[in-house]
């Protein structure tokens, strides 16, 4: 059953903050689960969540902290001291401790660090620090199960009890050498099943899937989204087995991942929260609203060019925000399709095959749709039937490059290694509103040869 907020719940905390019933409140949030605490901390003054926060076990409050949204998280670690934020990280996973590291001020960087009491927890967080937060590397913790292929059954049984300590999930045991290169994985099963004093190496399954340190995120989540994956172990250039990561860490870079799809493809061109500064909306949103209005600058100047046609046939001009509606909605599904083929890397075959397949569907597509538009025109709207011809060649024609411009620039942009999720915004529209009404008028301006 999921968790809803009441205010009478949060009336109640409010209270026993006021009163400083530190007792009472820790029993009442201690039944609740780290992400519902989460949800209600958005609900409160940042004093009374940090006031929350410092009464809580370190325990508890760690796994809070990684449900919290960044800038509600940013504004608790400001009022704890640097002991107080390293007794957190000493009770998380490497990977996100150094997540929450990483989102520090330099200068309270190395003080956190130096107070954290568990030495080799310590150097493992520096150690990923090193990487960039989009790779394997940045992504990847350091808690997992690994044996030596010398060893026996009997002798890995003993070291996995003392290694599954410092790991919450057991996803899978990896099998390296003398250097710590990744050699294979161990099934529990033939662990189970085979006899204590059996050598590792012929029990171990050699074949292994597995990343580098620098792979990208976003590559790392299709292998393991393509192969069902629930961890995948990471290595470096030499092969040695550097960390693990998890599908809880992939599942976050999915969702970041549509995100920023999402935003781009609505003409947002940087990461923002509906709660960030006005100034920082702004900046996102206004370049492509300026790119907006130049492309309306652009429509105005090819409706003057045709100014004596719409004096001589006004119908022309009632028809003009459908055409480019049309195109533009053409274009936006086409592109749409083909930045979901290639995040999915689903996208085979030649570009000519593709743009060939595109045009007959629009064919298809438009010729229906103008059938629909004349009749409609004709009976409906009592427009002669010339300029219903006009409309109607004008559709097809439209639907027919709306939908090869929707098809070419996002594997364009894709081959010079932009996002080609910015083909589905207001690029994409604006550029095929302007080509649907140059289009729409040329076609009136040659068949009716003014």
């Amino acid at each position: 059953m999921q968790f809803k907020i009441s205010k009478e719940l949060l009336a109640q905390i409010e209270q026993l903050i006021h009163d400083k019933n530190d007792r009472e409140l820790e029993v009442l949030l201690n039944d609740l689960h780290h992400a519902d605490i989460a949800e209600i901390f958005d609900e409160l003054e940042i004093a009374e969540a940090t006031y929350i926060f410092k009464i809580l076990d370190s325990e508890k409050t760690a796994e809070i902290l990684m449900e919290l949204e960044e800038d509600v998280r940013e504004k608790i670690l400001r009022g704890l001291s640097p002991k107080e934020i390293a007794e957190e990280l000493d009770e998380l996973d490497t990977d996100d401790a150094a997540d929450i590291i990483a989102e520090l001020p330099e200068s309270k960087k190395e003080e956190v660090i130096s107070e954290l009491e568990d030495v080799e927890h310590a150097k493992d967080i520096v150690d990923l620090l090193r990487y960039d937060e989009d790779t394997a590397g940045g992504l990847m913790g350091k808690e997992l199960v690994k044996v030596n292929e010398n060893w026996n059954v009997l002798t890995c049984v003993k070291e996995m009890r003392i290694q599954a300590e410092n790991v919450t999930r057991v996803h899978s045991i990896y099998v390296v050498d003398d250097e710590n290169r990744l050699k294979g994985r161990l099934s529990l099963k033939d662990l189970l099943t085979t006899s204590t004093k059996t050598p590792i190496s012929k029990v171990y399954i050699p074949k292994v899937d597995s990343v580098k340190v620098n792979t990208p995120s976003v590559d790392v989540a299709r292998i393991m989204q393509k192969y069902d994956l629930e961890a995948i172990p990471v290595v470096d250039e030499m092969g040695r087995l550097m960390g693990r990561i998890t599908i809880d860490d992939i599942v976050d870079v999915i969702k970041e991942e549509a995100d920023k799809d999402y935003q781009l493809a609505a003409g947002i061109s940087q990461d923002v929260e509906a709660d960030d500064s006005i100034l920082d909306l702004t900046r996102a949103r206004l370049p492509w609203l300026v790119l907006a209005l130049c492309g309306g600058f652009i429509s105005v100047r090819v409706l003057g060019l045709f100014e004596g046609a719409m004096a001589n046939h006004g119908n022309l001009f009632f028809f003009t925000p459908l055409i480019a509606a049309m195109a533009g909605n053409v274009g936006v599904q086409s592109s749409a399709i083909i930045v979901q083929g290639l995040a999915n890397q689903s996208i085979s075959g030649s570009l000519w095959n593709r743009l060939v397949k595109e045009v007959s569907l629009s064919l298809l597509n438009g010729i229906i749709l103008a059938a629909i538009l004349f009749v409609g025109s004709h009976f409906l709207l009592n427009v002669e039937i010339i300029i219903g011809e006009i409309v109607t060649i004008a559709l097809i024609s439209v639907i027919i490059i709306a939908s090869l411009i929707g098809t070419f620039i996002p594997l364009l942009l894709h081959r010079f290694k932009i996002d080609p999720a910015l083909a589905t915004g207001p690029f994409i529209t604006t550029s095929n509103d302007i080509c649907g009404i140059l289009i729409y008028f040329s076609i009136a301006k040659l068949i009716l040869g003014f």
